[in-house]
């Protein structure tokens, strides 16, 4: 009984944020869909900016849990920028959780609303999200040879045509690295090894095409880079090092802090070409490579588990995060408590999903 209790007592740290996430996004939905009636006839700017804003308002309820409910540390290392930025972020890929850490930057940089993602084809297919994220300016990609290298470009140049802000999130290795993962790993290597390439520890060998198209499309557009890199710490009871936890397991409170290291690469200074472009990729993994090494093997105790260089402890205020809860949670609740509003709740969930499907069909 009494191990019931404390699995169940465990079950409910995630039990909350999930059903708060879930829960609000058929009211995410509706106001989204009532600003893209309204804004119909007004000029495709204020439909930008004001899509921005109310994307601002869902991730920053995302970032109440992910943040200030789980208690996160958060340190931060290298270039700490300050202001709004068109960048593209590259970072390693270690959880589901990574997509949360391009947020967790943003929102320091007030760009929480200009952030847009390079994601798995198959994510199209999420949910009432699945349809909005393209919307909002995300581009879905597949692997290899079935990547569309020209509906890539066109949409980014889309957005710079209509001058939208740019944070564009894109995870070069293309999956999750997973120590345990053998057969990823061994791909990665086999790469590696017929590239020519340095096999690589703790990344996989990153892809160029995606990170190609995305910088020769916007980079005129661009202020910079941003090479991020990421480390999930926690440990067993054993004092083993955990591999990186997945978004139940962030939620569960067990990642106590986040290590952050950034490198601010001006535009300038980043290769045209493809082929160079490639060989200045790989060598930015090599350097994630190193640092990932220093910080898990390094001989000086001292220099163990932390990246080089100072370090900031960065806390996110509650006045960021905790209105967008009130918001979208107080006007989930008002719909749900009248029978009218619980019909178009539930209808939003069905016909909303269904209208999202045959959107991407269509596309497609």
């Amino acid at each position: 009984m009494l191990l019931s209790l404390v699995l169940h007592s465990y079950s409910m740290r995630y039990l909350l944020p999930g059903v708060v996430l879930l829960g609000t996004a058929p009211t995410y939905v509706l106001a989204w869909g009532f600003l893209r009636l309204v804004s119909a006839l007004l000029p495709a700017r204020f439909y930008q900016r004001m899509d921005d804003r109310l994307y601002c308002v869902y991730q920053s309820m995302v970032l109440f849990f992910f943040e200030n409910y789980t208690g996160v540390q958060i340190i931060l290392y290298g270039d700490l920028p300050k202001n709004k930025e068109n960048i593209i972020y590259l970072a390693n890929h270690r959880s589901t959780v990574d997509w949360i850490i391009a947020d967790m930057l943003a929102i320091r940089q007030n760009a929480l609303g200009h952030v847009r993602y390079v994601l798995k084809d198959g994510l199209k297919w999420l949910p009432l999200y699945g349809c909005y994220l393209s919307q909002h300016g995300g581009i879905y990609v597949k692997r290899s040879a079935k990547f569309n290298e020209k509906e890539m470009r066109s949409k980014l140049q889309s957005h710079v045509a209509a001058g939208t802000p740019m944070y564009l999130v894109i995870f070069p290795e293309g999956t999750r690295y997973n120590p345990e993962q053998s057969e990823v790993l061994l791909a990665s290597q086999t790469f590696a090894a017929q590239q020519g390439l340095p096999v690589l520890k703790h990344v996989l060998t990153p892809r160029i095409k995606a990170t190609h198209v995305a910088f020769d499309s916007l980079k005129n557009y661009l202020d910079a880079i941003y090479d991020v890199t990421v480390v999930y710490e926690g440990k067993t009871d054993k004092g083993q090092r955990k591999e990186s936890p997945s978004m139940t397991e962030f939620l569960c409170k067990e990642c106590p802090t986040i290590h952050i290291h950034i490198d601010r690469i001006d535009r300038k200074d980043v290769p045209e070409e493809e082929a160079y472009m490639k060989r200045w990729l790989q060598e930015r993994f090599e350097i994630k490579d190193k640092l990932l090494l220093e910080f898990y093997d390094s001989p000086d105790p001292e220099r163990r588990d932390r990246f080089p260089g100072k370090s900031v402890h960065s806390k996110l205020s509650l006045k960021k995060t905790l209105p967008s809860v009130l918001v979208l949670s107080g006007l989930t609740v008002g719909m749900l408590v009248s029978e009218t509003g619980r019909k178009l709740y539930v209808n939003t969930w069905i016909y909303g999903t269904l209208l999202g499907f045959l959107l991407v069909v269509i596309k497609a």
